[in-house]
Parts: C-alpha cells; sequence; structure tokens
C-alpha cells in the first residue's frame, strides 16, 4: 500500500478509519500476542520485524530496525524532510508467560491483553492514522524498546529526532476520560543498599551489625524528602533483608519510587539521598539510582494542544480535554530539550500495567484520526 495522493475532508478522514477498525483490531490481536517484555531482546525482536511488516504494508516503504543492547528500536521516515516525531514503545511490563495465560480477548466492546493499552492499541493506531494522509511523507516513526525500563539505550536517539523533526507526538495510552497528557512528573528510582555484619542471632547477637534495624531507620529518613505540598513524592516500594530467622541480617536494601513536578527539586532530592547517614553503630549506606526524567511542564504542550483542540471538532470530537498525570513518558525527555511535545494520543482504554488493561475498540478510528489530523496540519503549517 502507498500513501494516498487526495486530500480527504476531516469526516471522510474519520470515516475511512472507523471503517478499518476490524483491521485495526486485527493487526493489535497479532502484537498483543507477540510477547515483548523488557530485557528479552529475542522477543522484542520478533515484535520489531512485526512492526516493519505493518509499517511496510500500510505505508508503502519499510522502516530501520536498530539494534541496541536493549533490544530493537523501529524507525520509519516519510522522507528527508520531516516535521513531525511520532513516539512509542514496543516493550511492556509483562512477563514471558503471560500471554499464554491471558492473551489477547473481545467482550463488545473492551479488547483485553498484555500490553494492549500501554501501547501496542496506540501504536496501531498510529500507523493506520498516517496511512489515510499523503503528509506522511513529512512525519517519523519511532517506537523504541525500553521505555519500561528507563530508556536508557534511546533516549539518545528520541531527542535528535526530536529535535530534528521539531514536533513530538508521544502515543502512550489516553488518561482519564479519555484526556490528552499535557504535563508529566518527573520520575526516577533510587536504591539503597545497606551493609552490616552478620551473627548468630540467639547467641551472640552484639557482634553482628543488624542493616535491618538500619533499614528500618532509613525508611523514616527517606519519606521524609518527600515535599507533596510541591508535587514530589518519595515512596519506598521495596525492601528486603535478612537471610534466615536466626541470623542478624548483614545486607539490606530499599527501592524508592520519586516523582516532581518542579525542575529544581531533580538537584534537592538527589543532595538528599546523598546525604542519607547511617544511625546503627558500624552500617554503611551506598545510594545509587537518581531523577531519569525530567518533568514535562505544561508549556512544553500549549502550541500542539491547541492544534489537537482545533482539528477535533472536524473528526467528531466534541470533548478533548487534557490533563496532569503523575507518570512518565519518553515525552519528558523531548519536552525538557524544549521540543513541543502532547502526550495520551495512543488508545482509550484504562489497566495500564494491571491484569485489568482494556482499550475502547469504538475509540480506534476516533484516535486514528487524531492522530492524522494533528499530523496533517503540522507538516501543512
Amino acid at each position: 500500500m502507498s500513501l494516498p495522493n487526495g486530500t480527504p475532508t476531516p469526516a471522510e478522514l474519520r470515516a475511512n478509519l472507523d471503517a478499518r477498525t476490524s483491521q485495526m483490531v486485527e493487526h493489535v490481536k497479532q502484537f498483543v500476542n507477540i510477547e515483548s517484555p523488557s530485557n528479552e531482546p529475542e522477543m522484542l525482536q520478533r515484535s520489531a520485524e512485526f512492526l516493519a511488516q505493518v509499517m511496510t504494508e500500510l505505508l508503502g516503504k519499510a522502516p530501520q530496525i536498530i539494534a541496541s543492547d536493549k533490544g530493537p528500536h523501529v524507525h520509519w521516515k516519510g522522507s528527508d524532510d520531516t516535521k513531525v516525531l511520532i513516539v512509542g514503545h514496543h516493550d511492556t511490563v509483562f512477563p514471558k508467560g503471560t500471554v499464554a495465560k491471558r492473551g489477547f480477548s473481545i467482550d463488545g466492546d473492551i479488547a483485553r491483553g498484555p500490553g494492549i493499552f500501554d501501547m501496542k492499541a496506540g501504536i496501531i493506531q498510529a500507523i493506520y492514522g498516517l496511512s489515510e494522509i499523503r503528509e506522511a511523507s513529512g512525519a517519523e516513526i519511532l517506537i523504541t524498546s525500553d521505555e519500561e525500563i528507563g530508556s536508557y539505550a534511546s533516549r539518545e536517539l528520541i531527542e535528535a529526532r526530536a529535535k530534528s523533526t521539531g514536533n513530538v507526538l508521544v502515543f502512550e495510552p489516553s488518561g482519564n476520560g479519555d484526556a490528552l497528557k499535557i504535563a508529566r512528573k518527573g520520575v526516577g528510582t533510587f536504591v539503597v543498599d545497606i551493609a552490616g555484619r552478620a551473627s548468630h542471632a540467639g547467641l551472640e547477637p552484639e557482634k553482628g551489625i543488624n542493616a535491618l534495624m538500619e533499614l528500618a531507620a532509613q525508611v523514616q529518613a527517606i519519606a521524609a524528602i518527600a515535599q507533596p505540598e510541591i508535587g514530589t513524592t518519595v515512596t519506598p516500594t521495596i525492601a528486603t533483608a535478612g537471610t534466615t530467622e536466626n541470623v542478624v541480617p548483614a545486607a539490606a536494601q530499599i527501592t524508592v519510587d520519586v516523582r516532581v513536578n518542579v525542575v529544581s527539586e531533580k538537584a534537592r532530592v538527589e543532595t538528599a539521598f546523598s546525604a542519607l547517614q547511617p544511625t546503627v553503630a558500624g552500617a554503611t549506606i551506598s545510594v545509587s539510582g537518581s531523577i531519569n526524567r525530567p518533568p514535562m511542564h505544561e508549556s512544553a504542550a500549549t502550541e500542539l494542544y491547541a492544534v489537537a483542540q482545533s482539528v477535533a471538532s472536524g473528526i467528531g470530537i466534541t470533548d478533548l480535554q487534557g490533563i496532569a498525570v503523575g507518570g512518565g513518558s519518553d515525552g519528558n525527555f523531548t519536552a525538557a530539550i524544549g521540543v513541543p511535545t502532547l502526550d495520551g494520543l495512543g488508545a482509550c482504554g484504562g489497566g495500564a500495567h494491571a491484569d485489568s488493561e482494556y482499550i475502547k475498540i469504538s475509540k480506534m478510528g476516533e484516535r486514528a484520526a487524531l492522530a492524522a489530523a494533528i499530523t496533517r496540519a503540522l507538516v501543512n503549517s
């Protein structure tokens, strides 16, 4: 299939994509049933090859599959002169074997399956949307393999293509009420390792250095770093210590999720973690991690959100909303380097990262048309 030569009206664009919903659903089914957990390069390779096949079939030219140590990224370019970058990821949080337990399924207007909402359906919608407009020649699609684990192998590429194109549309799933996402918190993970000394808990506990006791103190100190009044949350999420019931724990570890709204909070929080001090005599502490996704301020989305609102009514959307959310995405990176960024353009549904994850099939044509209409407006501007 090649890109169309004509210029469908907004209403025709919506009608064309609504009529292709069953085709989209079939591609989503195939995509969901190709498992692609983060850190599983062979499985991600199969997922990337499937995406390349769909892009070639629907957009008339093959993408480049870019190898990385976290799995392959898929990069499609409509031409050498592009003004829009569509961003997504094909890795998921679900472990190998999840599809065998609960693969793709449909119940009325609801489709379910691991990774369907975050964010395989959104990727398929974006490809279908571009396939309906000749302006796809002015767009790029970059689907990465490591967003769910921090984007360390893809960030540089994402930022480079964002700077080159000048506009970024992120196809992460919609927010509550099918809203677009116009602001995001910065996100980081810290790991606090505590070293003590083992001893027999009954015979000579005094000869040990109890890492679990130190962990208990550090959890309180870590939680105190938060400043919820300005949107900074610091949440210990995993704690481990000890080996058996009669041994003083020699090691302990705390994993901490951090979210910030204010850019300056990155430095304050990172400094606070590095300043943590042990309270148990002889214990030592080491801290790793950082806030690797900077906040996406609402100002980064202002221009593109206005474009989205201007085209929405033409394709039958009368209540398009934009909201701020706590989760991060690759849009955080592109917004932080000054590139206009609009997020949450993907599937409508819910349950991201949960067994209940789902999409609304009846919204697929609408969202694909929105992707096409925004892209067309930006390329022609």
